[in-house]
């Protein structure tokens, strides 16, 4: 078979890829390894953990603010076991709802591991040993990543585990060790702390989620401390091992003293790596960076071959969903002959978490390190209406913007509904909207988004109508 373009990996970058060339008329096909289409996303990452988290967030909700709220409960109780069933059926409705689109737009899916014969070749190995060749004047490789692991620490995938597993146990933990303090780690945690386990988090960095504004992470650890998780950061985990039900792990302290702690699961959730393995990239000539494994691309993401693209968690840039979509769109737009455009700066991050965090612009570390001077603005959710009747106060909106122009520079928030408040931050800064700008639009009354404008305001000359 010959296609205009052949897609390797159904994830969201891959998908929306393929989804985006049969839009404008390009014959095309996608290679998917597993049995469903989604990639890590749908079947093993974002969708089913925010399944649970939102379960979980109910569950916490029920016991922990119901009553305030004048609603009483007798007998609350976890039923694991359907919670893990709602979480499936949404990951077999979301991932059913790729298998729709794809045939809706006349795009040719094939299952099995995609590898390469030649930059127009590809080799199909299926699940049952048998092999089929297609051809395709352009590829796009969008295989995603995996977890990482750490060298001196096997993962049996029972008590040892990563976040695949994690979506999956049969029970709530007594003690989740958790060994890495992102967000894939934080978000499970949270689920499984707000279920009833203790939740102890081993970093080696010296604060979670160490990428975002740090104002962010400290704040984030101070909330979810409030929620029963505890947090030894700093720390550098040395070994873990398994007797029976229990797993011990030992670490070193910042001052060099042993330590170890014992609990019944161990989530590693140190990052991901590319997965760019079994694609015999060798038969092309491209080679992968050592460290994590990416595939080096030009401005276009077209890599060193001609006609072969690489897309979201095999590139460079952070490894996010929405991040490997515009890649998708971008890819099949150039291979079409439109001038699309990317602007990575603005690629919001988002955790989670209660309350949720997110991210889009430049940290204040950032600006400080490139020696941009900045304006300052932050409004607490514990000053707004809405987010006193809904009982959501922690947290705050942190805006900075340029101080000779006030054009904005970057939105850090803390918060109820940060995920999705988040978007008009990135909206304002496309068009390059000053603090002043969003100070000025009406914000409906009462919402948690007035915490943006009053945080626009507080940057505009401290001039906070409700602080």
């Amino acid at each position: 078979m010959q296609y205009d373009v052949i897609v390797i990996g159904s994830g969201p970058g891959g998908y929306v890829a393929a989804i985006r060339c049969a839009q404008l008329g390009l014959k095309t096909a996608c290679i998917e390894k597993y049995s469903t289409f989604g990639g890590t996303c749908l079947n093993v990452g974002c969708i089913p953990s925010k399944a649970l988290l939102d379960s979980s967030e109910h569950f916490y909700n029920a016991s922990h603010t119901f009553k305030t709220h004048g609603i009483s409960l007798d007998n609350l109780k976890v039923d694991f076991e359907q919670m893990i069933k709602r979480k499936s059926e949404v990951v077999a409705q979301t991932t059913g709802g790729i298998s729709f689109l794809f045939k809706k737009n006349k795009i040719t899916s094939y299952q099995g591991m995609g590898s390469f014969i030649d930059k127009n070749t590809i080799k199909i190995t299926k699940t049952d040993g048998t092999e089929e060749t297609i051809s395709g004047k352009n590829v796009i490789i969008a295989t995603g990543s995996k977890p990482s692991n750490l060298p001196f620490l096997p993962i049996d995938k029972k008590r040892i585990i990563t976040s695949t597993e994690a979506l999956t146990l049969k029970e709530v933990p007594k003690h989740l060790i958790l060994i890495g303090g992102g967000v894939i780690g934080l978000e499970l945690g949270s689920v499984y702390a707000r279920l009833g386990a203790k939740v102890s988090v081993i970093e080696y960095m010296d604060s979670i989620i160490p990428t975002m504004d740090k104002s962010l992470g400290k704040e984030l650890q101070k909330v979810l401390a409030k929620q029963g998780m505890e947090f030894y950061l700093g720390h550098k985990v040395t070994g873990a091992s398994v007797k029976g039900t229990n797993v011990t792990v030992t670490f070193d302290t910042p001052k060099g003293e042993k330590k170890e702690l014992k609990g019944d699961y161990c989530l590693v959730a140190v990052g991901r790596v590319a997965y760019t393995d079994k694609l015999d990239l060798e038969n092309i000539g491209l080679t992968v960076e050592e460290r994590g494994r990416k595939i080096t691309v030009d401005e276009h993401l077209e890599t060193s071959v001609k006609g072969v693209y690489a897309i979201g968690d095999v590139v460079r840039g952070a490894m996010l969903a929405h991040k490997a979509e515009d890649e998708g769109t971008f890819v099949a737009e150039i291979i079409a002959g439109q001038k699309p455009h990317i602007n990575y700066n603005l690629i919001p991050g988002v955790v989670y978490t209660w309350p949720e965090v997110a991210s889009v612009g430049y940290t204040e570390e950032q600006l400080k390190e490139k020696g941009v001077k900045f304006k300052l603005g932050v409004f607490p959710f514990k000053a707004s209406g809405r987010a006193r009747a809904s009982m959501d106060t922690d947290g705050f909106v942190k805006v900075l913007a340029d101080e000779a122009t006030d054009e904005i520079l970057g939105v850090h928030m803390i918060g109820p509904r940060a995920a999705d408040m988040i978007a008009e931050a990135v909206v304002a800064m496309e068009y390059r909207a000053s603090a002043e700008d969003i100070s000025r639009m009406s914000h409906a009354h009462p919402t948690y988004t007035e915490a943006i404008r009053e945080a626009c305001l507080d940057a505009t000359a401290k001039r906070a109508i409700h602080i």
